[in-house]
């Protein structure tokens, strides 16, 4: 579920070391599977850790996760990285503003997820997204823009150099091209 680098082992080691015995690391996301999802790591003490709790058992602690973070920090690493700048502990979860899905799952839940997960947190700085509506029976996935994109003279290009290259990449074979629903009204909400 969580991969940590042996450096990042150390490093909670020695920061436990100077607290409480028995303290471990709890890992967590803030809004799972929505585009505000944050994740953290904190103490936790004994008394913090629910009959529900996830331990995974790691070098001298054990990293313990919420049962509803779980899916959501599947494939997440932390790592300790040290560069010119100094020293930090990083931590990716691909996972966290989306639930990881099937490669057997229905061709219609492996493209939201693509969507989720890829698509929108580019389109998310120009406050933009994209949903999938349907996909169609010869294979064309519908997709509705919203935020800055509903309006927004590049969507064109989004759809076809950027989204469209980027789906038909991951779905070889089940999709066979993509096409735009909204209704785009130039407007204040329009990103420029």
């Amino acid at each position: 579920m969580i991969t940590i680098s042996e450096d990042a082992q150390a490093h909670f080691a020695k920061l436990l070391e100077k607290q409480d015995a028995g303290t471990n690391i709890r890992v967590f996301v803030v809004n799972p599977g929505t585009s505000t999802a944050e994740c953290g790591v904190s103490y936790c003490p004994p008394t913090a850790v629910e009959p529900g709790d996830i331990r995974l058992p790691f070098n001298g602690f054990d990293a313990v996760v919420d049962a509803e973070s779980a899916p959501f920090l599947e494939e997440a690493e932390i790592d300790y990285v040290t560069d010119q700048m100094g020293s930090q502990l990083t931590l990716k979860a691909p996972n966290a503003k989306a639930r990881k899905v099937d490669d057997d799952a229905p061709l219609v839940e492996r493209v939201s997820y693509v969507i989720e997960s890829e698509v929108n947190p580019q389109l998310a700085s120009h406050g933009g997204q994209v949903v999938l509506l349907e996909i169609t029976e010869d294979g064309h996935a519908v997709l509705q823009f919203g935020g800055g994109c509903n309006g927004c003279s590049m969507v064109d290009v989004t759809l076809k150099e950027g989204i469209e290259k980027q789906l038909l990449e991951s779905f070889p074979g089940e999709l066979t091209g993509v096409r735009d629903a909204t209704s785009h009204e130039a407007g204040e909400h329009s990103y420029y």
